[in-house]
């Protein structure tokens, strides 16, 4: 799923670019696009056999850890944007391209551990409790 929301925000970077759209705007677009692919995805596939008990409060986690993410990543490519026109003059779409994949990469893996602790975290367990499992009851 992680693939395929990166090719989702990436398309939708690139063609935001070329209806001229600003970096920083077509990163945060971008972005927001992806995000419902990425919460199906992981929800149903990636932290599926994670307790679904809360999915509203997972829901609010989840909205809310893409904010700060997406916050990240564009301030990456804002940060980019200013340092290719600092030294060559100009942000061409190559060099956003390759600072937008950068900040994607960096972005992917707090991403993921916020997802991993915050949004999706595994079950709480307690040695004896609840029968043989350990499992907490939702």
């Amino acid at each position: 799923m992680g693939a395929i929301s990166t090719i989702i925000e990436i398309a939708a970077f690139n063609l935001l670019l070329v209806l001229g759209v600003g970096p920083v705007a077509a990163k945060v677009i971008a972005s927001l696009i992806a995000l419902v692919n990425a919460y199906v995805g992981n929800r149903e596939w990636a932290f599926r056999s994670r307790d679904r008990a809360g999915a509203g409060r997972q829901m609010v986690r989840f909205l809310l850890v893409n904010a700060v993410c997406t916050g990240i990543g564009a301030g990456a490519v804002w940060l980019g944007a200013r340092s290719l026109e600092a030294v060559f003059g100009q942000a061409d779409a190559v060099g956003l391209n390759v600072v937008n994949l950068v900040s994607i990469g960096g972005v992917t893996v707090i991403r993921f551990l916020l997802y991993h602790l915050v949004v999706f975290p595994p079950a709480r367990t307690i040695p004896g409790a609840d029968g043989p499992s350990g499992r907490l009851a939702p």
